[in-house]
């Protein structure tokens, strides 16, 4: 079966852990209304997206935001790519998505790669290492549908890491994100169009909602974009939820008829995965 339909929730983060869980928890199952078999989360919707609250919401796997989302996935039925919460081992802090099967069992997790250390003259600065570590794998997964990629943010920025998950079958990638107001307008939809064009796949983007009351204000925009590069649907930047069908046997269509994939010249150059 390749065809599921996905479900994306942008939520506008508040500032108690407990009520962004139950938030989520409420939202799901309320798309479960109209029989998604995926939903997706945003990147750090258990808090607020700020170096100083990484530390003080960090977790362990398997604690109560772990077992919280687990029996979400499985009292709905669902597969549930939990967007991202701090996670934490030892003396190090993550920026961790963990994805959970129809039966609550976790089938994958990603910790972000790439930290997100910016200063742009005058607009926006952030330092996502001085709190967190970063990860150190490629990360994608089975389901029911085939095979997804999945990664956090400025992850996605980096198109080697795109092709890597492409590279291990991946016909869809899933990305949990928190894209801010210069970058946002600039690059979002331009960003999930391009790395959706070049590998053929389909990339969905799952953004917190917009919340001008706080330092960090989400673009929100939430988006699918089809393995042609066509957004096939896509939020505004309040808290709400949309739904989609995907069928992964359209990325073997438009594969065969463009085949950029097989046209890649391997005597030339190749991407390797260290």
């Amino acid at each position: 079966m390749s065809k599921f339909k996905v479900g994306l929730i942008q939520i506008k983060v508040e500032d108690k852990k407990e009520d962004n869980l139950h938030k989520a928890a409420r939202l799901i199952d309320n798309i479960c209304k109209e029989d998604v078999d995926m939903v997706i989360l945003p990147e750090m919707f258990s808090c607020h997206y700020n170096t100083k609250n990484f530390p003080i919401y960090a977790e362990e796997e398997g604690d109560y935001s772990y077992k919280f989302l687990s029996e979400i996935s499985k009292r709905n039925n669902i597969y549930l790519i939990a967007g991202s919460i701090p996670e934490k081992e030892g003396s190090n802090i993550y920026n961790t998505s963990y994805v959970f099967n129809r039966q609550g069992e976790k089938i994958a997790k990603h910790r972000k790669i790439h930290l997100f250390d910016i200063d742009i003259k005058n607009k926006q600065r952030f330092r996502e290492s001085d709190t967190l570590s970063a990860g150190d794998k490629v990360t994608v997964f089975d389901s029911e549908f085939g095979k997804i990629g999945l990664c956090i943010c400025y992850d996605f920025r980096f198109p080697e890491l795109a092709r890597l998950m492409v590279d291990k079958g991946a016909k869809a990638i899933i990305v949990p994100a928190s894209f801010n107001m210069t970058t946002g307008p600039a690059h979002w939809d331009i960003m999930f169009r391009s790395r959706a064009i070049d590998n053929q796949v389909y990339t969905i983007g799952c953004s917190p909602a917009r919340d001008y009351d706080y330092s960090y204000i989400s673009y929100g925009h939430s988006l699918i974009v089809s393995p042609y590069g066509d957004i096939l649907c896509e939020l505004d930047e309040k808290e709400n939820f949309i739904t989609y069908d995907i069928d992964l046997d359209y990325v073997d269509e438009i594969r065969e008829q463009l085949p950029l994939l097989k046209h890649r010249r391997s005597d030339l150059y190749e991407l390797l995965e260290k």
